[in-house]
């Protein structure tokens, strides 16, 4: 994989620091070097230089940023640090989103939340951000454009108001449906005239796991 002058260039200065200091850099001080306004700037270019094997970073530790096979283009004295263009800080603003599991659109599945994989997005298509990503089965709620095998964009959050699409929790089982809330108590409704609306029992063990905010939708 050919990488950007700046990925090169991030990729030159944490050899510099590991040598110098005998550790990796942080984030925040890659980003500062760079001229970041963000770590998620930082975090997009580390993410690629991971994925193409040039790096590999240990989980849940600062600092952990491991060399693989690098050989710096230049000499560490001598690496200069260019400021992004303007196309890799518009990618560095993506989100990088964990896939957790699956979500029933139709009747409700035991939640499944093993992850899968995590993806670059643009944040463009999403509102409000999301923090996590399950893939639908079923097709319940294809009458709000939300078909079996999309990837839904959720933000965490235990609170919505009636009409909104949420993913709910009734017992140990997660649903997508729209938020119903009357006098007579809770419905999930499904936008699919095959499926019936879900009344919400009071005995039932009842939450709302987040609010749906958009999805991806692979070419088939």
């Amino acid at each position: 994989m050919n990488l950007t002058d700046n990925q090169q260039a991030i990729l030159d200065f944490i050899a510099l620091r590991i040598e110098q200091d005998g550790g990796s850099p942080s984030q925040t001080e890659i980003a500062n070097a760079f001229g970041f306004r963000g770590v998620r700037a930082a975090q997009y270019h580390l993410d690629i230089l991971e994925q193409a094997g040039f790096i590999r970073r240990v989980p849940g530790q600062a600092r952990s940023i491991r060399l693989c096979n690098h050989e710096s283009s230049e000499s560490a004295e001598d690496v200069e640090i260019p400021l992004p263009s303007k196309t890799e800080q518009a990618n560095a603003d993506a989100l990088r989103l964990p896939i957790l599991g699956r979500v029933a659109a139709g009747l409700p599945i035991g939640a499944d939340i093993t992850g899968e994989d995590y993806v670059l997005l643009d944040r463009v298509f999403f509102y409000p951000s999301p923090d996590y990503l399950l893939r639908v089965q079923g097709d319940s709620m294809r009458d709000d454009g939300i078909f079996d095998g999309d990837l839904v964009g959720i933000h965490r959050t235990n609170q919505a108001k009636s009409d909104q699409i949420v993913v709910a929790r009734i017992d140990d089982e997660i649903t997508i449906k729209r938020l119903k809330i009357g006098k007579n108590g809770i419905r999930l409704l499904p936008r699919n005239p095959d499926f019936a609306p879900i009344e919400v029992r009071p005995d039932q063990d009842f939450a709302i796991e987040g609010l749906y905010c958009g999805l991806i939708r692979s070419s088939r």
